[in-house]
C-alpha cells in the first residue's frame, strides 16, 4: 500500500482470529462467579475516585462469549461520546459504502480539442477523497499535458457539488473554525502529509539569523502570511489564521523549528490554487478565471485520480481520530443511498445502520463527535460493538482501533502511548473520545483466561484534568479478569505512562504526538 502503513497492524493483532472466528452468543443466565463479584468491587472501587463526585460515569462490560453483563452502572444514560461516534460512523460506511470504495477524483474537458487548443473549459470534480496530496494534483495535471492540450480557452472550473455547500457541522464550536480538526468540509480538497487532514496546510517557522522564516507544506500562495514574529531565547510562537479569512498571523518568539496545522478557509478554492498552479508547472495554460460550478453532462474525462480504498482509510481514520475523515464518509454514505452528499443523508444511514443493529439510545448531530449534542448510552456502544462483530467486514475494522501500549503510531494510535507494560497492552483493541470535560473509551480486551470482553466507558462532566487513567484502570483490570476468585495486581492497574496533552483527542494536538 503506498500511503499508509496498516501493514504493521498485523504482526501486533494476537487476538484478532479469536474475535473475529464467531457472532455473539445470545446472552446466558450464569449464578455471579466470585470474579464476577472481585470484578465489580475493583471497578466501583475505581469509579469512587474523587475526580468524579460531581462528574457523570456510565460503564458497560460484557462477555462477547455468552452475551453475560459483567457490570453496569448507568448503561442507559445518555452520555456525550466525543470521538466515540466515530465507531458509529465507520461502521455505517464499512457496511454502508464497502471497504473496496474509493473516492475518484477527475479533470474532465467541456469543449472541443483543437491541436494542443482545448477551446471550453477545464473542469477539476472531486467526491470528497480526504487523501489527496498536492503530488496527486500535480500529477493529473501532468496527465493533462500528457493528453496533448497546452491552452485552455475558457475557464477552470471546480466541481465541488458531490457534496453540499455546508462546510462546518452541525453545533461546532465557533472557536474551532481555524483548528485543522475542524477544517471546513468539500468534495474538493487536499491534505499535506499522509495524516491525511484534508483541509489544512501546515505553516512552519524556523531562525534564520535574526529574522523568522515561514514556509507552509505543501508551497502554496493561496494563505496571506503576516509574519510579525522575531528571534528569541525560546520558542512562544503562535500560527492562527483569523477567522473567515485566507490571512495567517504569527506571532511571538522564535528558536526552534516549529510548525502548525491550519484549516484554509475553504479547501474548493485551496484546490484550484493548488492545481493552477501544477498546470502552469507542466505547461498547461488557462485563460479564463476560476470557477466553482457542476460540470456540463457532456464533459469527456481527461484524467482520472482513484483514492485508496477504504479498507485501507480506516487505518489512519480510527488510529489517528481523523475528524475530517468521519464528515466526509458521512456525506459519501448521504450521496450513495439517498443521493445527496448532505449531513442530515448521511446521518441517517448512520442511524438507520446502528438502530438496525438493535441501538436504543442515539443521537447523531456529526459523525466525528466534534458535536456536544451528540448522545450515546454505554450500553449502545456496547450494543453496537456486539452485533458488528458478525459483519465480514469485522476483522479489517477491529484492526483498524487503536491497540494499548503499542508504540508505533499506525498500529497503537491513540493509545500508543497507553497502558504500555501491562496486561491490556497489545489487548486492549478500542476508540478513545476526548472533548474539554468529556472522555470515553470503549472497545475489545481479552481476559486473562482468553475470555472475549466487550466494553465501554464513558465520563462526563468533570472539572478536573483529563480522567483517562481511570479508564485505563478498568481496561487493566479487565485483561485481568479471571472467573475464578482473584485479586488483581495494584501494581498493574497504573495509567498512561507519558500524560496525556490536554482534553482533547492527542492526535488532533499537532505537533504533539502523545
Amino acid at each position: 500500500m503506498r500511503r499508509t502503513s496498516a501493514s504493521l497492524v498485523a504482526g501486533a493483532l494476537v487476538a484478532t482470529l479469536a474475535w473475529a472466528s464467531s457472532p455473539s452468543s445470545p446472552a446466558v443466565a450464569l449464578e455471579p462467579s466470585a470474579g464476577v463479584a472481585d470484578l465489580t468491587q475493583d471497578i466501583n472501587k475505581i469509579l469512587s475516585d474523587s475526580r468524579l463526585t460531581i462528574a457523570r460515569a456510565g460503564v458497560v462490560v460484557k462477555s462477547a462469549a455468552t452475551g453475560e453483563e459483567l457490570y453496569a452502572t448507568d448503561a442507559g444514560k445518555l452520555l456525550t461520546p466525543a470521538s466515540n461516534t466515530k465507531l458509529f460512523t465507520s461502521a455505517a460506511a464499512a457496511e454502508t459504502l464497502g471497504l473496496d470504495y474509493r473516492f475518484p477524483t477527475t479533470v474532465l474537458s467541456s469543449g472541443r480539442k483543437a491541436g494542443s487548443v482545448l477551446a471550453g473549459d477545464l473542469v477539476l470534480r472531486g467526491t470528497g477523497d480526504p487523501t489527496m496530496l498536492a503530488e496527486d494534483y500535480d500529477a493529473l495535471a501532468a496527465k493533462v499535458a500528457a493528453a496533448g492540450v497546452k491552452v485552455v480557452t475558457g475557464k477552470l472550473v471546480t466541481d465541488d457539488t458531490w457534496f453540499d455547500s455546508q462546510r462546518l457541522g452541525n453545533d461546532w464550536s465557533w472557536d474551532d473554525e481555524t483548528a485543522y480538526y475542524a477544517a471546513p468540509i468539500s468534495a474538493l480538497t487536499a491534505s499535506p502529509d499522509r495524516d491525511y487532514d484534508a483541509g489544512s496546510v501546515i505553516v512552519s517557522v524556523a531562525a534564520d539569523g535574526d529574522k523568522v522564516k515561514v514556509s507552509t507544506t505543501p508551497e502554496t500562495g493561496y494563505l496571506k502570511i503576516v509574519n510579525k514574529a522575531t528571534v528569541g531565547s525560546e520558542t512562544d510562537v503562535l500560527i492562527e489564521r483569523q477567522h473567515s479569512s485566507r490571512t495567517v498571523v504569527i506571532t511571538g518568539t522564535v528558536k526552534d523549528p516549529y510548525q502548525e496545522w491550519v484549516a484554509v478557509d475553504d479547501p474548493t478554492a485551496y484546490v484550484a490554487s493548488l492545481f493552477r498552479t501544477s498546470l502552469a508547472k507542466h505547461g498547461v495554460k488557462v485563460l479564463g478565471p476560476t470557477v466553482t460550478a457542476a460540470a456540463p453532462a457532456e464533459a469527456k474525462e481527461l484524467a482520472r485520480h482513484e483514492s485508496m480504498t477504504l479498507g485501507e482509510l480506516l487505518v489512519p481514520f480510527l488510529k489517528l481520530s481523523n475528524n475530517i475523515h468521519a464528515e466526509i464518509l458521512t456525506k459519501a454514505m448521504g450521496r450513495k443511498v439517498a443521493n445527496q452528499g448532505t449531513w442530515s443523508a448521511g446521518l441517517k444511514v448512520s442511524t438507520d445502520f446502528a438502530k438496525a443493529n438493535g441501538v436504543q439510545v442515539i443521537n447523531m448531530r456529526d459523525g466525528s463527535g466534534l458535536s456536544r449534542r451528540d448522545g450515546f448510552s454505554p450500553g449502545s456502544i456496547v450494543q453496537l460493538l456486539t452485533a458488528v462483530r458478525s459483519k465480514p467486514w469485522f476483522t479489517t475494522w477491529y484492526e483498524s482501533l487503536p491497540i494499548a501500549g503499542n508504540a508505533e503510531r499506525f498500529v497503537g494510535g491513540t493509545l500508543r502511548s497507553r497502558m504500555r507494560n501491562t496486561p491490556a497492552a497489545n489487548n486492549v483493541h478500542a476508540k478513545t473520545g476526548s472533548l474539554t470535560g468529556v472522555t470515553s473509551l470503549s472497545g475489545y480486551v481479552t481476559s486473562a483466561e482468553g475470555e472475549p470482553l466487550i466494553f465501554s466507558i464513558m465520563l462526563n462532566q468533570y472539572l478536573s484534568g483529563s480522567p483517562k487513567d481511570i479508564e485505563d484502570k478498568i481496561a487493566i483490570r479487565l485483561a485481568q479478569f479471571t472467573r475464578a476468585t482473584a485479586t488483581a495486581d495494584a501494581t498493574q492497574l497504573r495509567a498512561t505512562e507519558q500524560g496525556e496533552a490536554g482534553d482533547l483527542e492527542c492526535s488532533w494536538l499537532k505537533p504533539v504526538q502523545c
